[in-house]
């Protein structure tokens, strides 16, 4: 979720502390939560969560869900996709193991349509989910960061009666002593506030 923010991140870092070290680590919401309280990480870009303990969160920017379909699918064609196209596609969801919100949103969404026996494939990310869907396998709904990805053999549709977005933001631990963190915090809530100004600064 934060190929487009993390490289600024990383370029405006490595600017001001040219000497600093950086590890870069993936994974789950949950694991970056309890590696940052643990110590073993100084910030991490999560998803929202309800309950977020002593650490401190700040948003970044959020997320349509969008239907991923391949380049040679008759969906790319449309100019409007209603759920009820999707009947005859074999659907790629999300894994159902400890359901997340996005995982619960579209689970119910597909037994409300009765849509779950098509569902012909399940993964627990976004990049397995898109490599499915560009190997002509399926069709799944995917976050719109999704457009960035290079010599990408799909496109994002929207489809009417679905209206799903998901929030990305910066987390990090009060009490970790790490010299520079207040200022690598500060880049972060840069990179917000260069999104959020008007098109028209950027021309300056």
């Amino acid at each position: 979720a934060t190929i487009g923010v993390l490289p600024a991140f990383l370029s405006k870092i490595a600017r001001k502390y040219p000497d600093i070290q950086l590890q870069v680590q993936s994974g789950s919401t949950d694991d970056i939560i309890r590696n940052l309280e643990s110590g073993q990480i100084n910030l991490g870009f999560i998803r929202p969560v309800e309950n977020i303990g002593s650490l401190r969160f700040f948003s970044m920017a959020s997320d349509e869900y969008l239907l991923a379909v391949g380049k040679d699918s008759r969906l790319a064609d449309l100019d409007e996709i209603g759920i009820e196209d999707l009947r005859d596609q074999k659907i790629i969801s999300f894994s159902r193991q400890n359901l997340s919100y996005t995982e619960r949103y579209f689970a119910e969404m597909f037994a409300e349509h009765e849509l779950t026996r098509n569902i012909a494939y399940s993964c627990d990310d976004t990049f397995a989910l898109i490599s499915l869907v560009s190997a002509g396998l399926g069709i799944g709904f995917a976050p719109q960061w999704t457009k960035d990805f290079p010599n990408r053999n799909f496109e994002l549709r929207k489809v009417r009666g679905v209206d799903f977005r998901i929030g990305m933001g910066v987390a990090w631990n009060t009490e970790d002593p790490t010299a520079a963190r207040d200022d690598i915090i500060d880049i972060a809530r840069s990179l917000v506030r260069r999104q959020r100004q008007p098109a028209t600064a950027l021309s300056r």
